[in-house]
């Protein structure tokens, strides 16, 4: 089989059929996190559309996106087209950045990633998070995500130093035992037999839209998905929510908020767009210029200690300020703001 070898972090040959056999330092990773790795350049869009096809083949196998590699997999990689610069032009350095860490050990890293900021490259995105944490990192042996955030999405994310633990954590998130919560604000009103706690089980189905962007909708055979809302705290027409993942879809958190009739504050995909650009505006009071979703608690057991570790990231200054020029708004009396001094 032309071209086979061991995986390494340069990119597969791009004008031929290249075969790729697995080794333990790819073992375990997902299909397309391995593809986006291996065809630098790549658009997303397009690493899934060949994946779709059929044409990335694993032992001779049709294998979706979600297909964890194992030891030894021969995974065949067609001729992909790749962005090419010219002979008198560099390819451009993925700039240093500053993250906050709130834990860090031998086996993890764990930040506080801000929003706006892509966790890794593609889809007309140069790097993200983990590129720059492996620029800024170059003796490190070993560093990949363990799970993702949506660019816009704030809070805590977890990536591995070790091998056995990136598995031990992908193990946990398997079989739902890492306790994940988000602080969402929607535009709506909270209904008034829903109590304090929501749960919204409806299956999701992720689609690609003519351009290629990738979009998720509510659907009977859609893959089966669990979201609980707890209320936090609400005004006229808002309301701040905790979200617990039961599973970890696409989207997941928007599209079940919007679904019940309560869009994400600045989501720009299945959000309320005039409200959005209205809140964005420089006099805007509420106001904000980014999507409110932020991972702010993560709790689980150490994939190699066994001791159980809980990672918190306050809520950022900007989604701060909306809830505080909620309260002011607020005509209620009593103490303003009392529902929610816990958030910092």
């Amino acid at each position: 089989m032309k071209g086979l070898g061991k995986i390494s972090q340069n990119q597969v040959a791009s004008d031929e059929v290249s075969y790729v056999e697995i080794d333990d330092g790819a073992a375990g990773q997902r299909i397309d996190n391995f593809l986006l790795r291996v065809c630098k350049g790549v658009p997303k869009s397009h690493i899934y559309r060949i994946l779709r096809s059929g044409e990335v083949r694993v032992n001779k196998g049709r294998v979706d996106a979600q297909y964890r590699l194992a030891f030894g997999d021969i995974v065949r990689v067609p001729p992909v087209r790749i962005a090419q610069t010219g002979p008198d032009q560099a390819a451009a350095p993925v700039p240093a950045a500053h993250f906050d860490i709130l834990f860090e050990d031998d086996a993890l890293l764990v930040i506080n990633k801000p929003a706006g900021v892509a966790v890794h490259g593609g889809s007309g995105v140069a790097f993200g998070v983990i590129e720059q944490m492996r620029g800024m990192r170059p003796q490190g042996r070993f560093l990949e995500l363990v799970h993702r955030l949506d660019r816009e999405t704030s809070g805590v994310l977890m990536l591995a130093k070790k091998r056995a633990a990136l598995v031990g954590l992908h193990e946990q998130i398997r079989e739902n035992r890492i306790d994940k919560r988000y602080y969402a604000a929607v535009h709506g009103e909270w209904a008034s037999d829903w109590g304090r706690r929501r749960a919204v089980k409806e299956p999701l189905h992720k689609f690609f839209t003519p351009d290629g962007e990738r979009r998720v909708r509510v659907q009977p055979d859609g893959m089966p998905s669990h979201t609980v809302f707890n209320l936090v705290d609400r005004w006229p027409g808002y309301a701040l929510l905790e979200a617990e993942l039961k599973t970890g879809r696409t989207h997941q958190i928007r599209v079940h908020l919007a679904h019940l009739g309560l869009p994400i504050v600045g989501d720009a995909k299945y959000g309320d767009f005039a409200l959005n650009k209205a809140l964005a505006r420089a006099n805007a009071n509420p106001g904000i210029k980014r999507m409110f979703l932020h991972a702010h608690r993560l709790k689980l057991v150490h994939p190699l200690t066994g001791d159980t570790l809980q990672f918190d990231a306050p809520l950022p200054p900007e989604c701060r300020r909306f809830v505080n020029e909620l309260n002011a708004l607020r005509d209620a009396g009593g103490a303003v703001g009392e529902a929610v001094a816990g958030l910092d």
